[in-house]
């Protein structure tokens, strides 16, 4: 497999999308796509562990049981985290509909970024019913509230890291 070019980095501001049409070019259903393959994911990974820690649970007589909620909870949080913060920079759905998250000026995102990203992604969610996700629609870089407040950027992938790398200014 072909090694992939060093991760581009921008100044300042996240590229224009009418400079740079190819790193926001079906941005909205890409993400969607992604977010139901990591509902996935999630899923699985959430049925794993509450099927495992419940053995746990019981084979400990109950003495673990209470724990079950709060750690079956942390796993999307965890899921996100660790994928973002990732040399990938983008959960396995993401990679997969070729998007990747960077912070405001280009930088790789660690993992308390991503789960910050998460954790504001699952309190919006929850508290608005997603109609906070209707955001995307009013903005040039296709980003949504948990977005804005993490200060990050979801973008395209490898191809548009080839396509606007030699335009950018290496830093």
């Amino acid at each position: 497999m072909p090694q992939l070019p060093v991760p581009y980095r921008w100044k300042g501001a996240p590229p224009d999308p009418l400079a740079h049409p190819a790193l926001y070019d079906g941005l909205i259903w890409r993400r969607l796509c992604a977010y139901v393959a990591d509902c996935v994911i999630i899923g699985l990974l959430l049925t794993a562990a509450w099927v495992s820690l419940t053995i746990l649970g019981v084979l400990s007589f109950g003495l673990l049981l209470p724990l079950v909620p709060v750690l079956v909870a942390l796993i999307p949080l965890a899921y996100h985290a660790l994928q973002v913060g990732s040399r990938h920079h983008a959960t396995l759905g993401m990679r997969l509909f070729d998007i990747e998250v960077r912070t405001w000026t280009g930088d790789v995102p660690d993992a308390w970024q991503g789960f910050l990203m998460a954790a504001l992604f699952y309190a919006t969610l929850a508290i608005t019913c997603s109609l906070i996700l209707l955001v995307v629609l009013f903005n040039d870089r296709r980003r949504t509230i948990h977005d804005y407040l993490s200060g990050v950027v979801v973008v395209r992938g490898t191809m548009s890291a080839r396509l606007i790398a030699p335009a950018m200014p290496a830093v």
